[in-house]
């Protein structure tokens, strides 16, 4: 068991360590928050959609197409969490329905770039890498969808320029287009070689660390706004619920191992900084999010270390 344990520690503690730098750099100001804002844009613009494009597209992917039961186990999660959210919000906190799909997202989005892709491919190597950032390609316009849905047409029904903006940000997300990229070489065959294979691997190499830094960077500046019991539940929901509801299903649905294992791990990331962008956007639940963002992180060096044991992972 000690062994192990101590696996898991080598798999998380570097992670953890990391965004502590980026909290201290923060913290003392030895990174300003314009730098930590070129950093953020420069691992969501550049360095992970670099890293994706060349996993992807030199990726082996499985036999015999998709799992749809890797799909089925992730979001029947998360959307489960989402409405226990939304209703704890209601029913508990007695919030109104905008502030209620703030706090559901912020319960079922979770931090894909900056904590799951460094944690899962730790975790799990190359054989994790596809799986993760195909999941990483329908959640975020998977889960915003349904939160602005749900946003927009709580009294006036949605509106249709709403969705429109919402699909061209989506059209210009660069981490899918990374992902359409990736796929485009991996069908067709084309690999970068000689410098602009280095300069790809060069880039690729730096996404992980400068991400973790960024969300260390990110923790100092949103820090805890407040509203606790609904950051509590939401924290909850997403560390604890979700990821038990993916392993549950899991057991039931056929997927290959590693798959199964990195939906888990992948619902066992805290909450996305989304959930406080689109909360900021709409002006509502703002407090929560943050405050769940920061609180969920935090507690998840505890909770991640408890699911990669019970997965075995180590």
């Amino acid at each position: 068991m000690m062994g192990r344990l101590a696996d898991i520690a080598f798999i998380v503690l570097p992670i953890f360590g990391l965004m502590g730098v980026g909290y201290v750099a923060g913290w003392t100001k030895r990174l300003s928050e314009r730098a930590a804002d070129g950093l953020s844009e420069y691992v969501f613009g550049i360095a992970v959609p670099v890293l994706i494009y060349k996993t992807l597209s030199e990726a082996k992917m499985p036999a015999g197409g998709q799992p749809w039961g890797y799909w089925i186990a992730y979001f029947a999660g998360a959307f489960l969490v989402f409405g226990l959210g939304f209703l704890a919000a209601r029913r508990i906190f007695g919030r109104n329905h905008l502030e209620a799909v703030m706090q559901g997202f912020a319960s079922g989005q979770a931090n894909t770039v900056f904590v799951g892709v460094p944690i899962i491919l730790k975790a799990f190597g190359e054989a994790g890498a596809v799986p993760l950032f195909l999941l990483i390609a329908i959640h975020l316009p998977i889960m915003t969808t349904a939160a602005t849905v749900m946003a927009e047409g709580a009294e006036q029904g949605v509106s249709r320029a709403s969705l429109l903006r919402l699909a061209k940000a989506l059209a210009r997300n660069p981490i899918l287009i990374g992902i359409y990229a990736g796929a485009i070489g991996q069908i067709f065959g084309i690999h970068a070689s000689g410098v602009a294979a280095q300069v790809i691997d060069m880039v690729a190499a730096s996404s992980v660390p400068c991400a973790l830094i960024s969300m260390g960077l990110a923790l100092r500046r949103y820090g805890f706004a407040g509203d606790v019991g609904p950051s509590l539940v939401i924290s909850a929901l997403k560390l604890i619920v979700h990821p038990m509801i993916v392993l549950g299903l899991t057991q039931i649905l056929p997927m290959p191992p590693v798959w199964a294992g990195v939906a888990v791990v992948f619902a066992a990331m805290p909450c996305g900084v989304n959930a406080y962008l689109l909360a900021g956007h709409y002006k509502a639940g703002v407090a929560a999010a943050a405050s769940a963002v920061s609180l969920s992180t935090i507690l998840s060096l505890f909770t991640i270390t408890v699911w990669l044991y019970v997965l075995g992972v180590g």
